[in-house]
């Protein structure tokens, strides 16, 4: 009997986690849709950023993890449309054809329709953008020797937007930096004029967490040197000087943008009126899509109303891995013939969130309980590196947080240039594709 085909595009924590549940499953054959060809893990992207950690080590190889498969194949390539009634997914080198298609496509950074934001603000929402970020803070340092007073002062203002765990962990990962790391490295520099801010639109920090957690990261963040500003919103940034609705502005070439996310879902996948807030593909409690027979979404993309979460599941790994866990689970009922109203529905049962800001300083929210402090980032650390997929991995990481740890010190700051024949070859490369401003989609150009 031949094998059912299941598409899954993206290799997130939700894609990544539904492959290996259906890695050499018998009923089933398996397509992997990524741009990269590795799994990134996100949560310690602001590692990288400040260069505690290599990119190597939060990054796993998608083919290396499927080596034995029989049954999954990974392809990589650009998703440019769904086409729902030829169920294929069309992408830059072929359509694929599906019986079931699962999209756990995740987000993208979120710039609230700002464009000159988006055009001068840095982004971190991927390998490659975190090294980003780390090729700009250590090139800036270097620029300062040969720098005016003004540009300067541009040079060593450092500022994040977002007070969510991201912005919390890199904002304390940057002052730590500045502490323990940059004086030895320049040591004919002045740092004491180089600040961090910290922007935050609402008026705490970590909103989701618990009160004690709120005012806990900010205490700590305040006393390590970090400048929190909450209740300050963003309105323009032309990469030199950002400007607040209240009128206040900030001198700085670094504007570290983590102030939220939207959906990244594929065209054709739903109507865009169908949509839902942070643009998200709306799903049952099968992570079905609406509407749909054979097409889910997953994680970050998906967007499920239940009596516990009437507006949605938080964002967080653990509910995309809890749902491409309960949709593997469903996919082998499927494969039994057991029919959709017998299919087990998805309930999350929140096990608690955390954040890092520091050495020996975090906050951990569990269902019953919360601290802060040493004990919380020793909880952190063990928890993430827990999640790191492979050993090699986890002793790397392991290695660097005791060296960091004893040392106060790293031994990663590389700044990392492409070649000329590497821009030459990306600048070819996006050349073959073109915007059809009669259909609004990408379309390859043969040469």
């Amino acid at each position: 009997m031949e094998k059912k085909k299941i598409v899954i595009i993206g290799a997130g924590f939700a894609g990544l986690r539904l492959a290996r549940k259906l890695n050499n499953h018998p009923k089933y054959s398996v397509t992997l849709i990524d741009r990269y060809n590795f799994h990134q893990f996100q949560p310690l992207f602001y590692q990288v950023a400040t260069a505690r950690i290599e990119p190597s080590s939060i990054s796993f190889p998608l083919r290396k993890i499927f080596q034995k498969s029989k049954n999954v194949s990974v392809r990589l390539t650009k998703v440019l449309n769904i086409n729902r009634e030829k169920n294929e997914v069309e992408t830059t080198i072929g359509n694929f054809s599906y019986d079931y298609l699962v999209v756990a496509t995740g987000c993208t950074t979120n710039f609230f329709g700002n464009e000159k934001i988006a055009e001068n603000a840095f982004p971190m929402k991927s390998t490659y953008e975190a090294i980003t970020i780390q090729n700009r803070l250590l090139t800036n340092f270097e620029s300062a020797y040969s720098s005016t007073p003004d540009e300067l002062e541009e040079i060593l203002n450092i500022v994040v937007v977002g007070g969510g765990p991201t912005g919390v962990e890199l904002s304390g990962s940057i002052i730590e930096l500045k502490t323990h790391i940059l004086p030895k490295d320049y040591p004919d520099m002045d740092f004491s004029k180089l600040q961090v801010y910290l922007l935050e639109g609402s008026p705490t920090l970590l909103g989701p967490m618990s009160k004690e957690s709120q005012q806990k990261s900010q205490e700590f963040l305040e006393s390590m040197g970090v400048n929190v500003w909450t209740n300050a919103r963003v309105t323009d940034y032309d990469g030199h000087v950002i400007e607040l609705t209240d009128g206040r502005k900030i001198k700085t070439r670094n504007l570290i943008w983590a102030a939220g996310v939207t959906g990244n879902a594929p065209s054709g996948i739903i109507e865009q009126e169908k949509m839902q807030r942070g643009n998200r593909i709306p799903v049952d409690r099968l992570n079905r899509v609406l509407g749909e027979k054979n097409i889910f979404a997953i994680g970050d993309i998906a967007y499920m109303e239940t009596p516990k979460y009437p507006n949605g599941h938080p964002q967080l790994a653990n509910v995309a891995i809890n749902q491409a866990l309960n949709l593997a689970r469903n996919f082998d009922r499927f494969a039994k013939g057991v029919t959709p109203d017998q299919m087990e529905l998805f309930e999350y049962k929140d096990p608690g969130s955390m954040a890092t800001v520091g050495k020996n300083k975090a906050v951990v929210d569990l269902p019953k309980l919360s601290f802060q402090g040493r004990i919380a980032w020793f909880v952190w650390m063990f928890l993430h590196l827990m999640l790191i997929l492979s050993v090699r991995n986890k002793f790397l990481i392991f290695w660097n947080w005791a060296t960091a740890y004893f040392t106060n010190d790293t031994t990663l700051r590389i700044i990392y240039r492409p070649t000329k024949k590497d821009y030459k070859m990306n600048i070819k490369k996006y050349r073959k594709f073109i915007l059809n401003n009669e259909t609004g989609k990408v379309e390859r150009v043969e040469n």
